[in-house]
């Protein structure tokens, strides 16, 4: 009979911390063993918990990184970026699993990503979704096949309380894109446009962002010819594309050695 693999979301009271304790109350190989919340939080976490029907998880309160780690082989964190590379730094010291889709990382925080999987498993991506990794390489192919001659746009739209713009799946679209043309996102990127801004740079790639409602995650990569235009998109529905995603991320990492991986070696197409 296989050991289940010992699982501890850290965040467990927020939006994808309960959906990560839904998905694993039902999972035949996982098992949640610690639910990260705030200290002292008890009574509070107690009860959003019971809200959401998840009562049992009350069982399984720690209230600092390093508990999380105490019992488990892997965390799986949707945090903040400070929060998120502490969470590395006892993953590489332990020799254990980090799963994060934390967004709003600096290119100095992701180089810290990388060095910890020098010693521990990191998976990070922007978005834990497979159907959205699927996007991220049909980008980078038709960025390629279409060439410069065609304007790219990015266009997002994420529920109002999304704190970063533009959101990190946005950018690693961009980054598809460019990779495909071989050009580096920063040199080509244009993240606002305000007043008599002239006309469009050529090579360039653009982004919009909108903020509203309860919107999941909408992203479409326009590809803006002459004569034509082509339009990939993704619509999240809830949040639970991007738990399973990380649930299959933490199954995955722990068949491999150490080292730094996103989503798109996960599901490697």
């Amino acid at each position: 009979m296989t050991v289940p693999l010992k699982i501890a979301i850290s965040g467990a009271t927020g939006r994808m911390g309960l959906a990560l304790i839904n998905a694993l109350s039902t999972h035949l190989t996982l098992e949640l063993v610690a639910a990260g919340i705030r200290p002292g939080a008890q009574t509070l976490a107690a009860t959003t918990f019971e809200k959401a029907g998840l009562a049992f998880a009350s069982d399984f309160t720690v209230e600092t990184p390093a508990a999380l780690y105490a019992n488990a082989d892997a965390v799986i964190d949707f945090s903040a970026p400070e929060y998120t590379l502490g969470l590395a730094a006892l993953a590489a010291s332990s020799g254990k699993i980090l799963i994060s889709g934390t967004t709003g990382l600096n290119s100095t925080q992701k180089e810290a990503l990388i060095r910890a999987g020098e010693s521990a498993r990191i998976v990070w991506s922007a978005n834990m979704s497979v159907g959205v990794n699927l996007l991220m390489a049909l980008v980078e192919h038709t960025a390629h096949k279409m060439g410069p001659e065609a304007d790219i746009e990015i266009v997002e739209m994420h529920h109002r309380h999304k704190v970063d713009a533009p959101s990190g799946t946005a950018l690693a679209l961009g980054d598809a894109a460019a990779k495909g043309r071989g050009v580096d996102l920063h040199d080509v990127w244009v993240k606002s446009r305000d007043g008599h801004t002239g006309a469009r740079t050529p090579g360039s790639i653009g982004f919009a962002t909108l903020r509203g409602g309860d919107v999941i995650g909408d992203h479409t990569v326009m590809f803006a010819a002459m004569g034509e235009r082509l339009e990939l998109s993704h619509k999240a529905s809830n949040r639970d594309i991007f738990a399973r995603g990380a649930l299959v991320a933490a199954e995955w990492a722990a068949k491999k050695p150490n080292g730094f991986y996103t989503m798109r070696d996960v599901v490697k197409f």
